[in-house]
């Protein structure tokens, strides 16, 4: 949850601090905006710190003006028109189904104070200009290896929710994980990342099909919320030599255009693979050259 208000941004918290009826509290909102700018504008701030899509976003806002302005300038965000009466409100939300999910993981519990750390993470990266003197700020850190059965529903989610870093956006099961973790021929890669603001949880999942010499990308995917972290490159690095000590020759790639996931249209060949035809690549893995990353593999 994120509060997008025309407000002071002490008289908008208020009710949040001091109202003893109020369930809510100023820790369950994830970024919190109250200013007197657009709520247009104030929502790409919001859209900018949560690093997720437009279209993930419902707007609740008791304004028809309000609405309507982010309607006209926002057109793929979600914004439901509320009923006149605000007795109403409770059961139009319920019946119009927009925050059902289809799995609930313990990372989502986690899932708002993760946000919270993102936010100081962006008000940390407005004050340095350098891009790596920013990536070296963060002290960040990583946990890299094979799938863990206690982690299997929240992989599985990634897999059936992660629209805009996926390579080739095949989804999974909790069962279908399970099968993959118990054969030989595939490798399972997970990664959770921490900096000194606190811990990302697990947002990165990596499959590798080997066939003899060679071994195919099945799954990459990312959450958006490490973009620019090098996090890819640190995972490339530590496939290569998990690759080589298998004795694997050859690593090949596919990416799979979608309408959400240009992102990753340049991802294979931006970790050192080169195009055979389109949207297919290969690396010749004793050519591998290490890339750089900023992050401490412990």
């Amino acid at each position: 949850m994120a509060v997008c208000s025309k407000n002071e941004e002490s008289i908008a918290k208020s009710p949040f601090l001091n109202h003893p009826e109020m369930v809510l509290k100023l820790e369950d909102i994830a970024v919190f905006v109250a200013n007197w700018n657009s709520k247009a504008d104030n929502i790409n701030q919001i859209q900018r710190i949560l690093n997720i899509g437009f279209d993930s976003m419902v707007f609740i806002d008791d304004n028809p003006a309000e609405r309507e302005m982010v309607r006209t300038h926002l057109p793929i965000v979600c914004v439901p028109e509320l009923p006149v009466d605000p007795s109403n409100y409770l059961p139009f939300l319920i019946a119009e189904n927009l925050f059902e999910t289809v799995s609930y993981s313990d990372n989502d519990l986690e899932r708002t104070k993760q946000y919270q750390e993102e936010a100081k993470r962006v008000e940390l990266s407005k004050s340095i200009t350098n891009m790596e003197d920013y990536l070296v700020s963060l002290e960040m850190s990583a946990k890299i290896g094979p799938f863990m059965e206690l982690d299997v529903e929240r992989i599985a989610q990634l897999t059936q929710r992660s629209n805009q870093f996926n390579l080739r956006t095949i989804r999974y099961t909790n069962v279908e994980i399970e099968s993959i973790m118990a054969k030989p021929n595939f490798l399972t890669i997970s990664v959770e990342v921490a900096d000194k603001f606190g811990n990302y949880g697990l947002i990165g999942v990596v499959i590798i099909e080997t066939n003899g010499s060679s071994a195919n990308i099945d799954t990459w995917i990312m959450s958006c919320r490490v973009l620019k972290r090098t996090v890819e490159h640190t995972l490339m690095n530590y496939i290569v030599e998990q690759l080589l000590k298998l004795n694997i020759k050859t690593l090949n790639g596919q990416y799979i255009p979608t309408e959400k996931n240009k992102m990753v249209l340049n991802l294979l060949r931006d970790l050192g693979m080169s195009e055979t035809k389109s949207n297919q690549y290969s690396l010749n893995l004793n050519e591998f050259q290490k890339l750089k990353s900023f992050i401490e593999i412990i």
